[in-house]
């Protein structure tokens, strides 16, 4: 009789645990102190902002693979690691940098492009140093000032997509250099000025040095209002003094952290989706008006590798029909790097991986959303829309396309490699206010994060995992995505 309850009891254990339902078993795993933990830790002082190439951003990596590992994630096998080295080449910036124009020395200053350089003459004035600018001007062996942007676009963001065909134009008429002037404010500049006057880090596989290329220069300074260039603008030139140092360059290398779990479906546990979002931060810079120099990141993106360690946490316990792959990304504010050599070197065979849920973040102004860039540009979209609503969000697609967010985070190397790749962020309205007041500043700290909201926006990303790994429709592009055309070759569709 007493065996017989026993075995009664283990049945009803059972069948209770086998039929809960994907919210349930989401709302087992996901809690806020786990939330706060991770999100705390990363974001704290002592990781000096994650920056890539540092001890820091290696305590990180190594915080989260063995965070994987307590959860019982599983290494990839042909490593038997969860660490995949990235091997990176770093560049100091010039430890000289003296500029002079007419006589007086410009202090707000940034080099983009650096060459060893002195040089004591007169610059031309070009404008915005477009093509139609260089008509009839003779800048051969001379410096050009020009203004940053175009007549269309004058931003920061629109300059530096700009600099590739100003420098092009300009080596092809002779010029040494381009001192291009820009309208920024002072947060706007501390950004620019921390960004380029940090050292800057490559893939070392794609770095090559031209050894036959004539040494050149490309250097940016803060011209509120554009007041001081309009005065050589008159002119028409200047006489500028510039004296740069070399640059010195080191091999380094960092970290991908990648575990994964199999999925339970004995022919779909063949198809895989990834859980990804990067780990690293800006590191330290310019101080704020409190003289805090840490850029901590914690929307930036500890609450992004949060979602990721939340999808771990709950598929340890309750794996999907598909597989799951985790990886976690070095190198994304330094150019995307860790996850551009990932698809170039695989774990796994990147036409198994059928969907990659990214999650990237700036900040937030809306906390009834779940922002998704990409939403309605892969098949899943019912699936993230199903799980927000579950939570009590609203999962709404990208509300400033003018940004170009879809490239401009880990996913885009996945797209164009043709695998489905939205990626999960915080709910905003705008890219622009509250969004921006925290991205990429000192106080993006882990004591400013509304943590009521944060855990439903972690739900939804667990639950949305869920619907999608065990959904028996495989997720692709919608039709006329500009991606359509590479998952089809890659899936052979």
């Amino acid at each position: 009789m007493r065996l017989s309850l026993f075995f009664a009891f283990l049945f009803i254990s059972f069948t209770s645990l086998f039929s809960q339902t994907d919210q349930e078993k989401v709302e087992a795993t996901v809690s806020k102190s786990a939330i706060e933990g991770h999100i705390y830790f990363l974001a704290d002082d002592l990781l000096k902002g994650r920056e890539t190439g540092t001890a820091e951003n290696k305590i990180a990596a190594s915080y989260l693979a063995n965070t994987l590992r307590s959860y019982g994630v599983q290494p990839i096998s042909k490593t038997g690691s969860f660490i995949q080295e990235v091997p990176l080449q770093k560049t100091s910036p010039p430890n000289k940098f003296l500029l002079k124009i007419d006589g007086n020395e410009y202090k707000k200053k940034v080099v983009l492009e650096a060459s060893k350089m002195k040089y004591s003459g007169n610059a031309v004035y070009l404008g915005y140093g477009m093509e139609a600018d260089y008509k009839g001007k003779d800048v051969t062996e001379k410096m050009i000032i020009v203004k940053a942007g175009s007549d269309k676009a004058r931003d920061a963001r629109a300059a530096f997509g700009l600099r590739e065909t100003k420098m092009e134009l300009a080596k092809n008429a002779g010029a040494l250099g381009i001192i291009e002037f820009i309208d920024a404010e002072d947060n706007i500049w501390g950004f620019i000025e921390h960004n380029f006057m940090s050292d800057r880090l490559e893939l070392a596989s794609s770095t090559k040095e031209n050894k036959k290329a004539k040494d050149f220069v490309y250097l940016w300074l803060q011209d509120k209002g554009l007041s001081f260039v309009s005065g050589i603008s008159d002119k028409k030139s200047a006489t500028v003094t510039v004296d740069i140092s070399d640059k010195t360059t080191e091999n380094i290398t960092s970290q991908n952290v990648v575990g994964m779990i199999e999925g339970t479906d004995a022919t779909l546990k063949n198809e895989f989706i990834i859980y990804s979002a990067h780990y690293d931060h800006v590191g330290i810079g310019t101080p704020d008006e409190n003289g805090d120099t840490i850029y901590n990141g914690a929307r930036d993106n500890a609450v992004g590798t949060t979602t990721v360690l939340s999808m771990a946490a709950n598929l340890a316990k309750y794996p999907t029909k598909r597989s799951a792959l985790f990886i976690l990304f070095t190198g994304e504010e330094k150019g995307l790097l860790g996850s551009e050599y990932y698809v170039n070197n695989p774990l796994l065979p990147l036409d198994k991986m059928v969907y990659c849920f990214n999650s990237d973040n700036a900040g937030y102004n809306d906390t009834s959303l779940a922002t998704i860039i990409g939403l309605n540009r892969t098949t899943a979209a019912e699936n993230i829309k199903k799980a927000a609503t579950a939570f009590g969000l609203k999962a709404t697609d990208d509300p400033a396309p003018e940004q170009g967010l879809f490239d401009r985070s880990d996913n885009v190397h996945f797209a164009a490699k043709g695998i489905p790749a939205p990626t999960f962020s915080l709910g905003f309205t705008a890219f622009n206010g509250t969004v921006t007041e925290y991205y990429h500043r000192p106080g993006d700290e882990a004591n400013t994060l509304d943590y009521n909201y944060l855990l439903k926006f972690f739900q939804s990303y667990v639950l949305a995992g869920r619907l999608i790994a065990n959904d028996p429709v495989t997720p692709f592009w919608t039709g006329g995505d500009s991606y359509e055309a590479a998952g089809k070759k890659l899936y052979n569709r």
